[in-house]
């Protein structure tokens, strides 16, 4: 069956640089969506979102932009920024679990209020001619609020929903609600794409068997985690290339530089590069052992050796 992989937005890791960098060097992912744009009640789009969804910094990529909001006019403010950039479609955040979001009624602390939702969807599609798409959680509380809301959704033609199988209390603790995942394709006529713990081929594997009838797969925290794993799913191999250090060296050396030049200050640059090997450490033999070297270096210099080694005693 074919498929395709789609690279699920992370705040603070997933924007274009990152992208660039792993489309160039690892390729796999088909659609890249970008980290959303939140507006906190001012219409005015800020400068670093400019330059995430600017074409000229995408232009070797597939990507949609997405928007977090409970509110109607933040939501077409943005849809006719992303048009002007000449994006088709906005991707609706009701996924994000975390609480100054959640606190605020918005990302996953908004899948209960079915109103908002109803009353935002319909000038989205009434005001406006853009795509609507949608990210979700299952709910916030419990895996039954989306319930709710699909039978409101099924009134509007949105391209597709992507539910991560979590509640958003969960953050991203815990198991993944695969039933719960299931009771949402029984439930809906729209087309589902399925997000959560994509984190190896084994797992992906086990997922498709799982849900036959997907053919849309969200990678998310797996993808920077392991950067070489969608051409993995993509190649149906667990064995990583021969060259796996230099490739990854390349990478690491792209993002650095793009970093180090759009960043001020050595604080800035290390705790940015400090957050990523949270998750590059997981593809070496010695995961613990490298993020705590990583997480020691406190001068540019010392991280820069540090990396090296590091790579070095991996080859």
């Amino acid at each position: 069956m074919d498929f395709t992989l789609l690279s699920s937005p992370l705040q603070g890791f997933t924007d274009f640089r990152f992208r660039n960098a792993q489309n160039k060097y690892f390729g796999g992912i088909d659609t890249f969506y970008a980290p959303y744009i939140r507006l906190n009640g001012k219409l005015v789009i800020k400068s670093s979102y400019e330059r995430d969804l600017l074409p000229e910094n995408n232009s070797s990529l597939e990507v949609i932009p997405q928007v977090i909001t409970n509110d109607a006019d933040e939501f077409l403010f943005v849809a006719k920024y992303v048009r002007e950039l000449g994006y088709k479609e906005l991707n609706w955040n009701l996924g994000c679990p975390y609480p100054m979001v959640t606190k605020s009624g918005m990302g996953s602390g908004l899948i209960s209020n079915t109103e908002k939702i109803n009353h935002i969807l319909d000038r989205a599609h009434s005001e406006t001619d853009i795509i609507v798409s949608m990210k979700m959680r299952l709910g916030y509380d419990t895996t039954e609020e989306i319930l709710d809301v699909l039978p409101i959704l099924d009134t509007y033609p949105i391209k597709n929903i992507a539910i991560h199988a979590r509640i958003g209390k969960q953050l991203y603790k815990g198991g993944v609600h695969l039933d719960a995942f299931q009771q949402c394709i029984d439930n809906t006529k729209h087309k589902l794409y399925y997000n959560g713990d994509i984190t190896s081929v084994a797992k992906f594997h086990e997922m498709q068997q799982r849900f036959p009838s997907i053919d849309h797969w969200m990678i998310g925290r797996g993808l920077i985690a392991n950067p070489f794993l969608p051409s993995m799913i993509k190649n149906n191999t667990t064995e990583y290339p021969k060259n796996k250090m230099e490739l990854f060296s390349a990478f690491h050396d792209t993002l650095y530089e793009g970093y180090s030049e759009s960043l001020s200050g050595q604080t800035h640059i290390l705790l940015k590069m400090h957050h990523l090997w949270e998750y590059f450490s997981v593809i070496f033999s010695n995961p613990h052992k490298v993020h705590k070297n990583i997480k020691k270096s406190k001068s540019i210099r010392n991280y820069e050796a540090t990396v090296k080694e590091v790579i070095a005693q991996e080859k």
